[in-house]
């Protein structure tokens, strides 16, 4: 595991934004998981993706459907709710193929083990004084070679 960045984010455009960004660096069979506590951005930051892979539809948080899938011109986006998963089997019955989409799971915890060899983490811790989060991006597998400097912008 190697930590690929470190940044502040300021506001919820600027998650977007670094979602967005984020987006041009994923492809077919990449996984990323989100950590951080309820109200963190994990969606937010979801959605910047999607825009930046030029999803089809609305991304909203799939907590009670557990996944929602994307259509992009590059691969399917398949967007993972693990909260109310109680197992790394309950995750496999959900039929993800993982190497032909891009998969984004929030709340992972350690659901994701055997799933692939390579994927991003990126944790999201909150400041309760100002309201801005620190993403804290750690590479595994492929991602340990891997530049990473993404500027959220404004």
């Amino acid at each position: 595991m190697t930590v690929l960045q470190e940044l502040i984010i300021e506001n919820e455009r600027q998650m977007q934004n670094f979602g967005q960004k984020l987006a041009a660096f994923l492809s077919k069979g990449d996984l990323v998981l989100l950590n951080g506590p309820l109200g963190a951005g994990k969606t937010t930051m979801t959605r910047g993706i999607g825009k930046g892979l030029q999803a089809t539809g609305t991304i909203q948080s799939p907590t009670f459907v557990l996944a929602r899938t994307h259509q992009t011109p590059t691969a399917p986006l398949v967007h993972v709710d693990a909260y109310r998963l109680g197992s790394a089997v309950e995750l496999d019955d959900l039929d993800i193929d993982f190497e032909r989409s891009i998969v984004v799971v929030e709340w992972p915890r350690d659901f994701t083990q055997g799933l692939s060899d390579d994927w991003l983490e990126i944790e999201i811790s909150r400041d309760r004084d100002s309201d801005s989060r620190m993403l804290r991006i750690k590479g595994h597998g492929k991602w340990q070679e891997r530049e990473l400097d993404i500027d959220p912008g404004n």
